[in-house]
């Protein structure tokens, strides 16, 4: 099988980083925030495992920085805990259009 294939993932609000390398979180990070903006996506779920946080810490850095992040906290228990992360992105600002 052919690992240089992109993988596709579905765009549904839940992402889980489980089957990914350390190397390519950013990049797949930022490109599902994007993708689910343009599917009009504004909750998410990030499961990165609970482990022993370096995944988390990863994943809580990249959000930081991402323009489109409006909050992130834990999950519920019943969403993962600790092992996984909610996030909340900025709604789109309606386009204004010339009368």
């Amino acid at each position: 099988m052919n690992n240089d294939q992109p993988v596709k993932i579905p765009v549904d609000g839940t992402l889980d980083l489980h089957t990914f390398q350390p190397g390519e979180i950013k990049e797949l990070l930022n490109d599902y925030i994007e993708e689910c903006l343009k599917n009009n996506i504004y909750e998410l779920r990030i499961i990165h495992g609970k482990g022993t946080g370096t995944l988390k810490a990863m994943v809580r850095s990249i959000l930081k920085k991402h323009p489109a992040v409006l909050n992130f906290s834990d999950a519920d228990l019943m969403s993962g805990g600790w092992g996984a992360t909610l996030v909340t992105l900025k709604k789109k600002k309606p386009e204004k259009t010339e009368s």
